[in-house]
């Protein structure tokens, strides 16, 4: 029986050439000496000297960090519960924000047709006015800040906040109801909320804000509430939720604050990410900031060959993991 499958697809040698994954197997070649010729040998040699194949994506990656490791893992035959990176201090935000030109960082197109956008240069200034805010508010090293909201701009801003002064990060989706926020949040005792007013869906307008209070009523370890604007004209109002602040009151009015990183241990929790529910209550998963970090970097540059020319598209709701 003869074979009759035709390639539909084959890059072209100049493709290849200009990949990150060419570069990668470039850059190992001359650390390591050695002579790895395609992925399926660069995956061979990757899960045979697994120390050396993730040395090599710390440093190929270019990881910021104010201390370097000693060591890369402590015993590979201890899983889970290895210790990566040990004696490494790091920032997750700090690694996101390096840039502060005026490419755009965020294109967001929301279902209204109302578009904004964001430059790495405006990024990092609202990271620290509003960084600046939460320390004021007393949120610390290890404190929770979560959000309920949709994937607006103000999402992974508020995101990066919490991380340079070292709070770990939840989210749930504005489409939740408020049991199910409940039931994830309740497990961590968040310090400070994000929400909105309301989302869009299908040209529908879809009011939360009773089930915000909802929320912060069952959740008595959230000292502060700041609300974003989405389906209001200006400011809306929030007097309907405990502890709630409008976004625009709540960041710093200092235009131009330090952008000071808290520096953390590889393994200081970034995310806390939960489970579907479907078999009982959610369970509660987190996730280290260096191994978020560095696996992010690895499947974004090896993986996907990402550049920084490139758009990456999200269309789901902050509830989920994409993958």
């Amino acid at each position: 029986m003869s074979d009759d499958r035709k390639k539909l697809w084959e890059p072209l040698e100049e493709w290849i050439k200009n990949t990150e994954i060419t570069r990668f197997i470039n850059f190992v070649n001359d650390k390591y000496g050695i002579n790895i010729q395609g992925g399926k040998e660069l995956y061979k040699w990757s899960v045979e000297e697994i120390p050396d194949f993730w040395e090599a994506m710390w440093e190929f990656s270019g990881i910021i960090c104010s201390k370097k490791y000693y060591r890369v893992i402590d015993d590979l035959n201890h899983f889970p519960g290895a210790k990566w990176f040990e004696g490494s201090l790091l920032n997750f935000a700090e690694n996101l924000l390096k840039y502060k030109d005026d490419q755009l960082a965020f294109d967001f197109q929301g279902e209204t047709k109302v578009s904004k956008t964001m430059t790495y240069a405006e990024l990092n200034k609202t990271v620290a006015r509003l960084a600046k805010s939460l320390k004021e508010a007393g949120v610390k090293v290890g404190d929770r800040v979560v959000s309920y909201i949709p994937n607006l701009i103000e999402t992974p801003v508020a995101m990066l906040a919490g991380a340079t002064i070292g709070a770990i990060w939840a989210s749930c989706g504005a489409e939740l109801q408020p049991s199910a926020v409940i039931d994830r949040f309740g497990q961590i005792e968040p310090k400070v909320l994000f929400t909105v007013d309301g989302y869009f869906y299908r040209d529908k307008i879809f009011d939360i804000r009773d089930n915000a209070k909802e929320v912060v009523d069952a959740l008595p370890s959230i000292e502060k509430v700041v609300v974003v604007s989405y389906i209001s004209d200006g400011k809306c109002d929030v007097s309907g939720i405990p502890k709630a602040v409008n976004w625009e009151d709540f960041i710093s009015k200092d235009e131009n604050p330090p952008l000071e990183f808290e520096q953390l241990p590889f393994d200081h929790p970034i995310y806390v990410m939960f489970s579907s529910g479907t078999t009982g209550k959610p369970k509660s998963m987190v996730q280290s900031a260096g191994g978020v970090l560095i696996n992010h970097l690895k499947e974004l540059i090896l993986s996907t060959d990402v550049k920084r020319s490139d758009v990456l598209n999200y269309i789901t709701a902050p509830s989920w993991m994409m993958v």
